[in-house]
């Protein structure tokens, strides 16, 4: 990219003295690069902040400014001062700063870019040329080189960390190299070389682990009262057809707050037609965790108040031609998985279950996972022997048994227990929530927060509980399948009332430690055997040829497992996010 600059370089120096004294030039090489670096700082902040002035304050004010875009080559100040009117990005992310030195009062500089116009993101490289003047340092040229379709990012090298490998192995002052957005290799620090074309990024006493994966999340449920109008019904003030439009228009404010804590794949366990694409949209996208979707729920009872006119989130299970033809359906529409809602309404499990075996068997024939809502253990039984690949709730009405164990054991189903999701429910409807809990809303869309904003929650140390008696049964048949060797695997159910998309992990984390599971279980049930579970055959595990999405942390989260929900940078697709710029997206 440097040879597009070389004529106006080449006009800087003219009558420049390129060498400076051998004895002096290291200080004149730091001085000047700590300058242009304190200005290109200044630049990104003033764009951030939308602050004309202090932008202006930055470049040339001369006819020689030059700014390069798609157009080519445009020159002077006053052009660039006219052409700056109020359409500010809604956000810049810049990445992968570098300066060069060229010589004394002059020093290049590029960066890697992905801002955000009106929701239409645009992703390169920007180029400038920073000059020493009578007034201070200001930048002589501007460039900016939108990147083709499919350039990967920069190679990293993360130095220093104590890895945790997502399956237990854990290596001591690591080196992680990754290329091209994934893992190249994992190893100790001593002896390993860094590629010349690495960024070094120095982790010394920090710790590295896999990227979070959420097994259930809801893109179609906002995290408040107006994505279940079935239990808070609220569309006077919030029309349930406009919530949905905002969720489908502006995954964004989702995809932020999941990444914000952790989280860099999801699986998203039914909903609108729409979600689908998340799928494709995702997979390689910085800014997002990879989705994958079921679509649209099979169930055994439809709530109409769920839907919409014009489009469903359920598909009736009547008849098994029927059930057949939705799974061949979701199949040939691009579905990710196959969801069946059994909630007995009206009808007895023993009329439901040869439904849930045709969805089964269709689901087999397609090469599609099946997930399954069965909360009663006769229920989950039905499930498990229809071939269920996940269970996406505990079973909480009765304590299982060995044959339910057994057949688990068996058929290899995975078991997702959301002990958290029914206290969303609980807290909105009482308006109370745990001290501490109206501190998330700087950790979700804004959008949302203003949501949570419009019923006003209370804080308070003193909750009722009247679900106590189904939650130990849900801890005790957690710890119960876990110790019989069952995968178990995190899930928030994210989207639900109160259920926040992100900072929800960290009570979910929080609740199967305090359940019985040991932190190092809970840890790997969060990340490769998730992975594993959401189908995402390369996430989840810190190991040559993975996807490069881990978390940075503070402290080790063997002490602490809520500090997975909290990582200091995210790392996703090779992309390096620190969380203060992930958080807080319109």
């Amino acid at each position: 990219m440097i040879a597009c600059l070389l004529p106006f370089v080449a006009l800087l120096l003219q009558g420049a003295t390129v060498t400076p004294p051998a004895a002096d030039e290291a200080a004149v090489v730091a001085e000047d690069l700590a300058a242009a670096r304190a200005l290109f700082e200044r630049n990104l902040q003033a764009i951030r902040d939308r602050d004309r002035e202090a932008y202006l304050d930055c470049y040339l004010r001369s006819p020689n400014l030059v700014r390069v875009g798609p157009e080519g080559p445009e020159r002077g100040f006053d052009g660039l001062a006219a052409s700056l009117g109020d359409d500010w990005p809604d956000r810049l992310a810049a990445r992968d700063l570098r300066l060069e030195w060229l010589a004394p009062g002059l020093v290049f500089g590029t960066y890697r870019y992905h801002v955000v116009f009106d929701g239409v993101a645009a992703h390169g490289l920007s180029e400038r040329l920073f000059r020493e003047t009578p007034d201070g340092w200001r930048i002589a040229v501007t460039t900016a080189h939108p990147a083709p379709p499919g350039t990967p990012p920069p190679a990293l090298a993360l130095s220093g960390a104590t890895v945790l490998d997502g399956e237990g192995g854990v290596v001591e002052d690591a080196l992680v190299v990754v290329e091209d957005g994934v893992i190249a290799s994992v190893g100790p620090r001593a002896g390993a070389s860094v590629p010349e074309d690495a960024t070094l990024v120095d982790l010394s006493g920090r710790f590295l682990v896999p990227g979070l994966v959420d097994t259930h999340v809801h893109y179609g449920q906002s995290g408040w009262a107006d994505g279940r109008p079935d239990s808070f019904d609220v569309r006077d003030a919030w029309p349930y057809a406009e919530t949905v439009a905002a969720l489908r228009t502006h995954p964004e404010r989702l995809h932020r707050a999941l990444l914000a804590c952790g989280i860099t794949s999801a699986l998203d366990c039914g909903g609108y037609a729409w979600s689908r694409r998340l799928a494709a949209d995702s997979l390689d996208d910085p800014e997002a965790p990879r989705v994958r979707a079921a679509g649209p729920l099979l169930a055994t009872f439809v709530p109409d108040i769920l839907s919409l006119p014009a489009e469903h989130q359920f598909v009736p299970m009547l008849d098994e031609d029927g059930v057949r033809a939705a799974v061949a359906s979701h199949a040939a529409q691009g579905g990710d998985a196959i969801k069946v809602w059994i909630v007995l309404v009206d009808r007895t499990l023993e009329e439901v279950a040869p439904l849930v075996h045709a969805a089964g068997a269709a689901a087999r024939e397609h090469g599609l996972p099946l997930l399954v809502h069965a909360t009663d253990l006769e229920a989950a039984r039905v499930a498990v022997a229809a071939g269920a690949d996940l269970l996406v709730h505990s079973v909480d009405d009765a304590p299982v048994d060995d044959a339910f164990v057994e057949a688990c054991l068996a058929s290899g189903v995975a078991y997702c227990p959301t002990l958290v999701v029914v206290d969303g429910y609980l807290r909105l409807r009482d308006r109370r929530v745990p001290a501490g809990f109206l501190e998330r809303l700087d950790e979700v869309s804004p959008w949302v927060a203003e949501r949570l904003a419009a019923r006003p929650l209370e804080e308070s140390e003193d909750l009722a509980d009247p679900y106590a008696a189904r939650r130990a049964t849900m801890a005790a048949n957690l710890v119960r399948l876990a110790e019989a060797g069952v995968p178990v695997v995190l899930g928030t159910d994210a989207g639900n009332p109160l259920t926040l998309h992100g900072p929800s992990v960290r009570d979910e984390l929080q609740a199967m430690v305090d359940a019985g599971l040991a932190p190092e279980r809970v840890i790997r049930a969060a990340t490769a055997d998730a992975a594993r579970a959401a189908g995402f055959p390369d996430a989840g595990r810190l190991r040559p040829g993975a996807r490069a999405d881990a978390l940075v942390l503070d402290e080790d989260p063997r002490l602490d497992v809520t500090r997975l929900g909290r990582p200091r940078l995210v790392l996703r697709g090779g992309v390096l996010h620190r969380r203060e710029d992930l958080l807080g997206t319109p």
